[in-house]
């Protein structure tokens, strides 16, 4: 089957995590490893309005726009229309993005993280018309969206919008057969729909790149001389109908690693695979809170409680032990939902849960160690 974008090397650039200097990016560094990149064959960059408040889309046109033919590269960026609150703001997110990118076309366009209550913007302010509108125009090549939903979530858009070229969501290893992110069932909606797919947080934001000792022993053991984050990338690549895997590099040493593994790309051999399946067999050996993410706890909660997302939020701290992506994550979580300290204690969650878990006690827990830390969001 061919797909569009197969023509696109498996490693893409991610310009949400570039190198900075105080609030401001590192542009020579940036260049550098843009030509690193370009260099060894690689030429898919994304971006969105949002990331560093317009500073990644800056560096897209000194770093790349401004010394590079605009043929040799293929540019994508996003438009998170539930940061604004009218339909001509949110379409006007275009030409803001072109403006700092210096270009007069993306390739790529994205209606930028669908999901939950974000998608109901989108429909409001007419964006699935506005994207076909501007494909029709020239001013974006190919549409589609990313999404941080359930696979339910997926197949329904993919279903009421078929007129999306791709479609862009999270796929690791570790979240392959995660209740929450449902990596295997959204490649699956995908692939009936016939979507050719972008993949997001290949490396879970960097985590899989220090996973737990014995994740990590598992990797070495087969080969100690292999990166971390080449097993992520070349997991993430090895499925049908990819375009590229995004990495959000953010030194010099992680692009020439990653270009490293990448440049000649060979998918993961059966034994390989079986490296995988231990690696992810020694994750689930950790402790955390065991939700399967069935959604029955969220339907009773007077507080509006996303419990599934605001535990796997909290899951982050207990399996990798890294509290500021839970933080992060958990911030996200509940800029739509009720925190974790909302609770009232009415029972009604842990009365149908099937997997007996102690929400109550688990959420108290959860909101004494993160309400107070995770960052505001305006």
């Amino acid at each position: 089957m061919t797909y569009l974008g197969e023509d696109i090397k498996k490693l893409g650039f991610g310009f949400m995590r570039l190198p900075m200097i105080g609030n401001d990016v590192d542009i020579e560094q940036t260049k550098e490893m843009v030509d690193v990149f370009m260099s060894r064959g690689f030429s898919y960059f994304d971006s969105s309005w949002a990331y560093i408040d317009g500073k990644s889309e800056e560096a897209m046109k000194t770093a790349i726009v401004d010394r590079y033919p605009r043929e040799s590269f293929q540019i994508a960026t996003k438009c998170p229309v539930f940061v604004v609150k009218t339909a001509e703001e949110a379409k006007n997110m275009i030409w803001t993005s072109l403006k700092r990118i210096g270009a007069d076309y993306v390739d790529y366009y994205l209606l930028h993280n669908l999901g939950g209550s974000r998608t109901k913007s989108f429909d409001d302010f007419g964006m699935w018309d506005y994207v076909k509108e501007l494909k029709e125009r020239g001013v974006a090549r190919h549409i589609g969206f990313s999404i941080h939903d359930t696979a339910q979530a997926l197949n329904k858009l993919l279903t009421e919008h078929p007129e999306m070229d791709f479609v862009q969501f999270q796929l690791n290893y570790d979240d392959w057969e995660n209740p929450a992110i449902q990596a295997r069932m959204c490649h699956e909606a995908a692939m009936r729909h016939k979507k050719p797919i972008v993949v997001m947080e290949p490396l879970k934001g960097g985590l899989l790149t220090n996973p737990p000792p014995g994740v990590r022993a598992a990797f070495e053991d087969a080969g100690p001389d292999v990166s971390l984050a080449s097993w992520g990338l070349r997991y993430a690549a090895s499925h049908e109908n990819i375009i590229t895997v995004l990495s959000g590099m953010s030194t010099i040493g992680q692009m020439r690693d990653n270009v490293s593994c990448m440049a000649d790309f060979q998918p993961l051999d059966q034994d390989e695979l079986r490296v995988i399946e231990k690696a992810r067999e020694a994750i689930g050996k950790i402790s955390h809170i065991p939700c399967t993410a069935c959604q029955y706890c969220v339907e009773g909660c007077p507080r509006g409680i996303a419990i599934p997302k605001v535990f796997g939020a909290y899951n982050r701290k207990l399996v990798y032990d890294d509290l500021p992506a839970a933080r992060l994550q958990y911030a996200v979580e509940v800029l739509i939902g009720g925190r974790a300290s909302d609770c009232v204690v009415c029972g009604k969650c842990e009365q149908v849960c099937p997997q007996h878990i102690g929400i109550i006690e688990n959420l108290k827990v959860i909101g004494q160690e993160l309400d107070g830390l995770a960052p505001q969001f305006d």
